[in-house]
């Protein structure tokens, strides 16, 4: 959520952010609404302060004719009261829904673009190997060493559900341990999360309203599947009033994660890339509200990532994400792409946001300055690792012509120190 002060002030800045990121708020209307609001506020307060000074005066009063005229008009009052009560009940909910939907303006130097294909790459990192075979893609790969099945995957789950057997559910885990070893050597704080979370925690962290139809409900219990450890990791703080010695928070949860996947279709079905569920290693940060400070730690997290590809010897992109593509919460956002053989390209692996106080604003999360006045708190995130998506690259680019698997050098310590995946007896 925006500061609603700073869109008064300025509100051709949010405007023009509508338009940049394609979303659709009428901000005249809302501020139309929002004088609204405060003129019923206002009156609210007047009547509150002629409801205190009529009760002192009707108390003091000795004239029965003259109180019972006071009291007819307290009687007055109180309606006046009640209908400007109903009217801010119904305009409150009109304006905060309002609210929830107006987007972050982004940096100044974020690319403008209706959509993906008005990203920007900002650099790449490591060289694509070249084979003197014909390559096989993840699935067949995987399939014939025996380590997905997909077949009873489906059968147990549904559409785009998986099983990793053996040296895959190795290779996941090892993954995953190799990303969390490394930020916990970066000092973060390790976190194991709730994954059911409440509604109040998707909307204080921006996935609702937009990204609803993405979640899936828990409908007895009100409850929802979380995408990320963002989500809980987050939301820990709602409601709370931190110090600014102890910011930076930095935060690295291991969690799984659903997601609905709803309109997906095409290549992004095939194999593991975009599948309902998986699990994630998430670095999240709250630091005080300063620009430099976030702009500087924003940089580190997207280095954290990169430390991780680099370490599994994967060639890598950085994309700086444009307007239409980043989201209404982001203020910059970059992805990190990861080369696919099987996908002839570079494709999303990490997605490494600012979001200054817009989730803080929603969360309620707050610090206590030097001068201890009450700030607001920026946050940013960024994946340091998302498998079985990742074991798309690890797999096509260390293949070998017979079908087996090098085993990054780096996770054959995880991998009881194996060298190579084989075929595999069922």
């Amino acid at each position: 959520m925006i500061d609603i002060k700073r869109l008064r002030e300025n509100p051709e800045l949010f405007k023009t952010a509508c338009i940049n990121k394609g979303c659709n708020v009428d901000i005249d209307l809302l501020l139309k609404l929002d004088g609204e609001v405060k003129e019923v506020r206002q009156a609210l307060q007047a009547f509150a302060t002629q409801k205190n000074q009529a009760g002192k005066t009707i108390a003091q009063c000795k004239d029965n004719d003259q109180r019972q005229k006071l009291l007819a008009d307290m009687s007055t009052l109180k309606e006046e009261e009640k209908t400007a009560t109903e009217k801010l009940e119904t305009l409150g909910p009109k304006l905060n829904e309002m609210l929830l939907h107006v987007p972050q303006p982004p940096h100044q130097d974020c690319p403008i673009g209706a959509d993906e294909s008005g990203n920007v790459v900002t650099r790449q990192h490591g060289e694509i190997p070249t084979f003197d075979f014909e390559l096989k893609d993840h699935m067949t790969l995987a399939h014939d060493l025996g380590i997905v099945d997909t077949d009873r995957g489906v059968k147990i789950s549904g559409s785009r559900s998986y099983i990793l057997r053996g040296d895959g559910a190795l290779l996941h885990q090892a993954v995953l341990r190799l990303a969390h070893d490394t930020m916990v050597k970066k000092g973060f704080e390790p976190l194991t999360v709730p994954v059911m979370t409440r509604e109040e925690t998707f909307t204080g962290t921006g996935w609702f309203p937009e990204g609803k139809p993405q979640v899936y409900n828990i409908t007895e219990d009100n409850l929802y599947l979380v995408g990320t450890a963002e989500v809980p990791a987050m939301s820990m703080y709602m409601d709370e009033i931190l110090e600014e010695d102890d910011l930076p928070i930095k935060m690295v949860a291991q969690s799984n994660c659903f997601r609905r996947e709803a309109g997906a279709a095409g290549k992004d079905t095939h194999g593991l890339y975009r599948i309902h569920q998986f699990e994630k290693v998430e670095q999240v940060v709250i630091c005080k509200n300063d620009i430099e400070e976030t702009n500087k730690l924003h940089e580190e997290i997207v280095g954290n990532s990169e430390t991780v590809l680099q370490a599994l010897d994967l060639p890598y992109q950085v994309l700086e994400i444009c307007t239409g593509d980043m989201g209404s919460g982001k203020y910059r956002m970059y992805d990190l792409e990861t080369y696919m053989p099987s996908r002839n390209g570079y494709c999303e692996t990490h997605s490494a946001s600012n979001l200054l106080d817009y989730q803080t604003r929603r969360l309620g999360i707050r610090y206590r300055d030097k001068d201890r006045k009450t700030q607001y708190c920026y946050s940013l995130n960024n994946t340091v690792a998302a498998s079985p998506r990742i074991l798309i690259a690890i797999l096509e680019l260390n293949q070998n012509e017979d079908g087996s698997i090098n085993i990054p050098e780096v996770l054959q310590p995880y991998m009881h120190g194996k060298t190579k995946i084989t075929k595999q007896s069922k």
